[in-house]
């Protein structure tokens, strides 16, 4: 296997990185929600589908360039089957399987299952600290999931956190495209196979169109997931991706802490000890390792 050089890497910048969690964390919430009001694979259908249109409209307005050659739809392609298709239709329907606590932590394994691909794919090494912190992730994801029986849900949430590392690793080979454009045709195309899906699964939808919905469905669509995807895809082509990933353990922090204040879920103390071992993981992933900030960001950098 060929492995990609990697470009000069910074560490991701923080106040960006915060604002995608908090947005991603809430968005577990507006799932869980929402489908009382949206059949589960209409409703991720239709946040892509917005949150798609709403980046295309921007790349127009500003004249940005379109994905252009059969490499470049082919990648677009591909990440829109495992980035929106599948990640969507199994993070939802993980929602819907177990409770909003345990569907963020485990859909949240990224940081986990990204390390040896990143190291194959483009060339990021593996420190001992690195290791530890996979171990102690690990560990953590198994006391959230097993006290509570595993099931359904929880099966469904992991083959998330596998379809959106795959998003991830992909999400990097998107550096000489126009990463607002690359990322609406890809949310379109995946919102599409979602509808499709749904269309053959749940049949025609019968949705609620209430202001809350549309509301909740808004927010999801423009904040959590178009504004929030572009900056995590600008991340990615400028940091190691085992450091950008880790940031997404506080994923399920923001979403138990809203499912506690919003829906009344109260996590058991295996939730709570699990939760715990995940964030000593981040601990050790953050730590400075020497990464070296770029003095000036490129203009997608600053997007």
């Amino acid at each position: 296997m060929t492995v990609e050089a990697a470009p000069e890497l910074r560490a991701p910048k923080p106040l960006r990185m915060a604002w995608i969690i908090a947005a991603w964390g809430a968005c577990f919430l507006g799932i869980q929600w929402g489908l009382e009001y949206a059949p589960i694979l209409w409703f991720a259908a239709l946040r892509a589908l917005v949150a798609g249109g709403v980046l295309l409209a921007v790349a127009v307005v500003q004249h940005r360039p379109r994905p252009r050659g059969r490499r470049a739809w082919l990648l677009i392609s591909a990440l829109a089957a495992v980035n929106v298709t599948l990640a969507f239709a199994a993070m939802f329907a993980s929602v819907a399987g177990s409770s909003t606590g345990t569907a963020a932590v485990l859909a949240n394994a990224q940081p986990l299952l990204i390390v040896l691909p990143a190291w194959l794919w483009y060339g990021e090494r593996i420190s001992s600290r690195t290791v530890a912190a996979l171990a102690a992730g690990f560990v953590g994801l198994v006391v959230v999931a097993v006290p509570g029986g595993g099931g359904q849900g929880a099966v469904l949430a992991l083959l998330s956190a596998v379809a959106v590392t795959a998003g991830t690793l992909l999400g990097r080979r998107l550096g000489g495209l126009d990463v607002v454009a690359a990322s609406g045709w890809h949310f379109v195309l995946g919102g599409a196979g979602l509808a499709v899906w749904a269309a053959l699964t749940e049949g025609a939808p019968t949705i609620s169109w209430t202001p809350g919905f549309v509301a909740v469905l808004g927010a999801m669509s423009v904040g959590g997931t178009a504004a929030a995807f572009v900056a995590w895809f600008t991340e990615s082509r400028h940091c190691r991706l085992d450091t950008l990933t880790a940031w997404t353990f506080l994923v399920p922090v923001v979403g138990i802490v809203l499912a506690a204040l919003v829906l009344g879920e109260r996590p058991n103390r295996w939730t709570v000890l699990g939760l715990s071992v995940v964030l000593a993981a981040l601990w050790l992933a953050l730590r400075p390792r020497g990464i070296r900030p770029s003095p000036s960001g490129s203009a997608d950098d600053r997007a």
